[in-house]
């Protein structure tokens, strides 16, 4: 998934667009680095894993889970990878006049 991500956001940039990361592989130092090594440029949180505060609050138990959400704040698509994940963004977009 991560070369579409990477693809996603140049694709987007300039557009009302976030993606964001949520990342259990470690502490700080070591989230830092494996972004680092693989050219993440996106924002990232950390928790520890699937029982962290907010994989609970999101009612996460497993990675990665893709929430697609608008711009009121509302999900509206969820597991979508890939091309779905691509289209359902251009699809909200459109519907946002981006």
């Amino acid at each position: 998934m991560l070369p579409h991500e990477k693809e996603l956001v140049k694709l987007l940039d300039g557009k009302p667009f976030a993606l964001l990361g949520i990342n259990s592989d470690g502490d700080a130092a070591t989230v830092k680095k494996i972004l680092a090594d693989q050219n993440i440029t996106w924002r990232q949180a950390i928790d520890e894993d699937t029982s962290g505060a907010l994989a609970t609050k999101w009612n996460v138990s497993g990675w990665p889970t893709i929430f697609v959400i608008d711009a009121k704040g509302v999900i509206r698509y969820r597991d979508v990878r890939d091309q779905d994940m691509e289209d359902a963004v251009k699809k909200l977009l459109a519907e946002a006049g981006a």
